[in-house]
């Protein structure tokens, strides 16, 4: 069952869209491309249990330079 679109649904997305080839996770957020894909037609409760998937998946990623978001900006900048 979807929610109605009137609902703001959260996301993990930090906008760094770069799939990592060996895991297929997102540098920015963690999720594979199915995940991101059909987000916004998941359950609340199936979003949820893989929102608490992503802290574990995006410490096995290999850590390089990342670059400074928009959003990181925006919030270092209104504080």
């Amino acid at each position: 069952m979807s929610e109605p679109a009137s609902t703001q649904i959260e996301s993990p997305c930090v906008l760094i869209c770069q799939i990592h080839q060996e895991s297929g996770h997102c540098h920015g957020c963690g999720r594979t491309i199915d995940e991101i894909m059909q987000w916004t037609s998941l359950t609340s409760p199936m979003r949820s249990a893989i929102m608490d998937e992503l802290p574990a998946r995006m410490e096995k990623l290999p850590r390089g330079e990342r670059r400074v978001t928009r959003r990181q900006r925006l919030r270092q900048q209104g504080t």
